[in-house]
């Protein structure tokens, strides 16, 4: 058993301009320091979809991140793209291929915000392409206030992963998206709801650990976010 398990953690990427003159890859310093702090050793992985599988034979979990983009409705039979819906397909597709492979290897993943919403897709479930269109007297998904602050609560669905690591208690959590999951795929299981019902978490309890949640619980926003972290790094072990 390793010290510190090694934990792949998906990156960010943006075409050339803004902070450089070439293509550059880029991520939130706090993804990294949660996986740190539950005691984990995390790796940054470059988008090599090809490599997905040699990847996921080195590590011993995958974390895959959020991001302001969407997954791509072709993923999942959603027809043409919502006019808000913006893609970055060499993102998706490599997040895509290491996500089968980590489920297929039956390695531990834990999916974030869209990294949730990936997870459900490759269970073979479906999203909601745009929040407002679809849900009637829906709450602001994407909050006013900082991201550091909760935006809304979410009700934990009893005799799930999540339960059993966080409690029934509600969450109050952030909330940075306008797409959502729609039907968790099949043997998935929602469990998490906001109380407008969008959905706030899957998981698949065929697989040894693949939980995703639609918050950021690398902010800690709620006293129990850690524990998501703790969680995963010890079924990594």
């Amino acid at each position: 058993m390793r010290a510190r398990p090694i934990i792949g953690v998906t990156l960010d990427s943006e075409p050339a301009g803004g902070w450089s003159k070439l293509p550059w890859y880029a991520l939130r310093q706090n993804y990294f320091s949660a996986v740190v702090a539950a005691g984990g050793l995390p790796v940054a992985l470059p988008h090599e979809p090809a490599l997905a599988a040699a990847y996921m034979a080195e590590l011993d979990g995958l974390l895959v991140t959020g991001g302001a983009f969407d997954v791509d409705p072709a993923l999942w039979g959603g027809g043409a793209p919502h006019p808000k819906v913006t893609l970055k397909p060499g993102r998706t597709d490599f997040e895509m291929a290491a996500v089968r492979a980590a489920l297929a290897a039956d390695k531990p993943v834990l999916g974030i915000c869209g990294g949730q919403q990936l997870l459900a897709v490759a269970f073979g479930g479906t999203l909601i392409q745009h929040i407002p269109d679809a849900v009637a007297g829906a709450l602001a998904h994407e909050q006013p206030n900082p991201r550091t602050e909760p935006g809304h609560e979410v009700a934990i669905a009893p005799g799930t992963l999540l339960a059993r690591i966080v409690g029934t208690a509600p969450m109050r959590v952030n909330s940075a998206h306008h797409q959502a999951v729609a039907t968790a795929g099949d043997g998935a299981l929602v469990n998490a709801v906001a109380p407008d019902g969008v959905v706030e978490g899957v998981e698949h309890p065929g697989h040894r650990f693949a939980l995703g949640v639609q918050w950021h619980p690398e902010y800690a926003v709620d006293p129990r976010d850690p524990a998501i972290f703790s969680a995963f790094v010890e079924a990594c072990r």
